[in-house]
């Protein structure tokens, strides 16, 4: 199942939302399919959870800007990495949330 008004073009890495254009590399996609069990285009329903949680990742200097979002898809915490490139959304990584993020989000949520 797809989020609601999102596309897949199956000749390449993009998807769409509504007004929101998506890409990503099809080899890392691959790997996270392989070894987390979703797909890239799975996790983009996090980003419209209305209670998604955004924050600038300050970790390194990756020479561009780099986001952190986490959100939910069919009831679990996701944890998707992605800088804004041009005028799409490029997906970095993605993966299930550990105990603490789920915790960081559960709070920041019942804080909306």
């Amino acid at each position: 199942m797809r989020p609601k008004h999102c596309l897949i073009d199956k000749g390449s890495s993009m998807a769409y939302i509504a007004d929101m254009e998506f890409e990503w590399d099809e080899t890392k996609n691959e790997a996270c399919l392989r070894e987390r069990g979703f797909d890239f285009a799975y996790v983009l329903k996090a980003f419209v959870d209305p209670d998604r949680l955004v924050r600038k990742d300050h970790r390194w200097d990756y020479g561009e800007d780099r986001f952190q979002l986490m959100g939910v898809v069919e009831e679990r915490v996701f944890v998707v990495i992605y800088t804004v490139r041009k005028r799409a959304v490029r997906i970095i990584s993605a993966r299930k949330a550990n105990s603490r993020e789920v915790t960081q989000y559960e709070n920041n949520a019942s804080e909306s």
